[in-house]
């Protein structure tokens, strides 16, 4: 009854990392380590610079700026998309993709995790120290990259665990 808590979704992932390795590697032969830049590269740091961008450079309030409207049956007025609502998108998305790339457990993955600690810092530092980024759209987004932090090191975890599992001990 240890595992009871324990889902498919992560052995899942692991069988889709172990499949792409394969994939990458023809000659049969052990996988030569190492990654890629892109894979080492903390993703959510790309919301923070934009922000940062739209903050210098036009303000806060372009943050809430509407970009378009969409026609609503409830609302006379329609639903409106404002610049800091889309960054919050993009900043979803980027962190969807971070989730998806958090399953490794080799070197690669820690120094991507160890960067997205960093950011979280430096994110953490300027909601609390620079005005410009005082704002709640700043926030959610620091909060974003806190999320990206705590599960990356989770999933990390998880895996490594249920990669001594699968592997076993060789005996027994």
């Amino acid at each position: 009854m240890a595992n009871t808590g324990d889902s498919g979704f992560f052995l899942g992932m692991m069988a889709a990392r172990r499949a792409r390795e394969r994939q990458g590697n023809t000659s049969g032969g052990p996988q030569s380590g190492g990654g890629s830049l892109f894979s080492m590269f903390p993703k959510m740091i790309v919301p923070i610079i934009i922000y940062a961008l739209v903050a210098f450079i036009a303000g806060t309030g372009a943050m809430s700026s509407v970009l378009f409207t969409i026609p609503m049956m409830s609302t006379p007025d329609g639903w409106g998309l404002t610049t800091g609502d889309l960054l919050l998108v993009f900043g979803l998305i980027v962190l969807f993709i971070e989730f998806m790339q958090s399953s490794g457990t080799g070197s690669t993955t820690i120094v991507n995790h160890a960067l997205s600690m960093i950011v979280f810092v430096i994110a953490l530092a300027l909601f609390l120290l620079v005005g410009r980024f005082a704002t709640s759209t700043f926030f959610i987004l620091m909060i974003m990259t806190l999320i990206d932090v705590m599960a990356g090191f989770v999933v990390t975890i998880v895996a490594s665990r249920r990669d001594l599992a699968v592997g076993g001990d060789g005996g027994a």
